[in-house]
């Protein structure tokens, strides 16, 4: 019911940036909360940053400063501009859409996941 498109993954230097993209579509009413989660080897998911539909973003302790969540205008694209990229940002990135489909129905939706790699 909500379809995710994730894109702008790949390999960067230390140091370097990226900007992650993340498209929803489909039979949806409205989005309340747009996240980037991350997924290194071995490790459990944890949330990146949020942006609420009526409230600030957040972020995680690790990425602050240098990470910054926003959305476009119609609030259907999420984006995640990463700089001063870090060997330990390297992992699976995954956008998460939390929405209310047409039909008033609550949904939770994962993005494909696309991988970031930073290189010493």
């Amino acid at each position: 019911q909500v379809h995710l498109v994730e894109s702008g993954g790949g390999s960067v230097q230390s140091g370097g940036s990226l900007r992650l993209s993340c498209a929803a579509s489909g039979s949806i009413r409205v989005i309340n909360t747009m996240s980037w989660y991350r997924q290194a080897p071995g490790n459990e998911r944890e949330l990146v940053a949020t942006i609420p539909r009526s409230s600030s973003p957040n972020y995680a302790d690790s990425v602050k400063g240098r990470f910054t969540i926003s959305t476009d205008s119609a609030r259907n694209t999420v984006f995640l501009q990463m700089n001063s990229l870090k060997p330990e940002d390297t992992a699976v990135y995954y956008c998460n859409v939390q929405a209310l489909t047409m039909a008033f129905l609550p949904v939770n939706s994962w993005g494909q996941g696309t991988q970031v790699t930073v290189l010493p």
